[in-house]
């Protein structure tokens, strides 16, 4: 017989409503006193028990009886962001700037910080709280030419005086983004008319270095060339020197050969008038041109 029948063809509707309050009941209970829970990557579970906390479970599977409870806290990087973070330099310079700050929990300060400042990890309002007055003081140290010139070291002592603060609160800074960088409306002005001039200042000196490239190129070509002019000079000076030597040489060369010949000419007119004297017969022509007479001149004694 069915357990739902009442024995008259109708349904038990008090056994149907029986089974499921007691199925009901056993799955309510089950869900109270299941002993599985887990806990996942990039968290931390804080076991609590009536309020007190009585450890801290790492990622994965963990079992607990039913009257403890586990809380999941978060142990990933987190983002704090600080929108308009006002400060003064030293020389009263009001300094705006926006920063977002990457952080996160130390897994050994879980327990500290679920007690005293957070259930999941997420500690913003602490951290941006503290970024205002970091900046605040930070700020006060630098003129506003320097906060500028020294963007990088302004950075670097920020993100040290927060690690510093931040400690209290168990979080590590991770990095820190500064932008939006601004000061008030009449130093701002008075920056954009300095950048003016100086960009008016550099296009004016790599204007004068444009001239003087190229009067240095055009005294480099005009030196060049009378380098050129001086040595095609040189090279026919030199020229010319030589052929004049050449020709003294030449020169000195015929005058000797001309004079050897003329003593050669004088040595043979000798020889041939001493071979003349040796045959002559001691007589004198009578005729020196045909038959024309020689002329005696009487040198013994002149006519009476």
């Amino acid at each position: 017989m069915n357990r739902y029948s009442d024995g008259k063809g109708g349904i038990n509707f008090l056994a149907l409503l029986r089974d499921v309050i007691i199925v009901g009941a056993m799955l309510i209970l089950f869900a109270w006193v299941n002993p599985f829970q887990t806990v996942p990557t990039g968290s931390r579970g804080v076991v609590t028990q009536f309020g007190a906390i009585k450890g801290i479970e790492a990622e994965g599977m963990v079992i607990l009886p039913p009257w403890q409870s586990l809380t999941i806290f978060n142990i990933r990087a987190e983002e704090a962001q600080v929108d308009e973070a006002d400060g003064s330099t030293s020389d009263t310079q009001p300094v705006k700037v926006s920063l977002t700050v990457r952080y996160s929990i130390s897994p050994d300060k879980v327990s500290e910080v679920y007690e005293k400042y957070s259930h999941d990890g997420n500690l913003s309002s602490y951290v941006q709280t503290a970024t205002q007055e970091v900046f605040k003081a930070v700020t006060a140290k630098y003129t506003a030419p320097d906060l500028i010139a020294q963007r990088q070291t302004v950075s670097n002592d920020i993100n040290a005086a927060l690690k510093k603060k931040l400690e209290i609160y168990g979080a590590n800074v991770i990095n820190i983004d500064m932008r939006n960088f601004s000061f008030g409306e009449s130093y701002m002005q008075a920056i954009n008319q300095k950048v003016t001039q100086e960009q008016l200042r550099l296009v004016a000196e790599n204007k004068l270095k444009t001239v003087e490239a190229e009067q240095k190129q055009k005294v480099a070509i005009a030196q060049a060339e009378a380098d050129a002019t001086r040595a095609q000079a040189d090279g026919e000076a030199y020229a010319n020197l030589k052929i004049a030597t050449a020709q003294a040489d030449a020169l000195k060369v015929q005058n000797a050969a001309l004079a050897q010949s003329k003593e050669v000419l004088e040595l043979r007119r000798i020889e041939v008038e001493k071979i003349k004297a040796e045959k002559w017969d001691g007589k004198l022509p009578q005729n020196i041109y045909a038959s024309a007479p020689i002329p005696f001149l009487n040198i013994g004694g002149g006519s009476k």
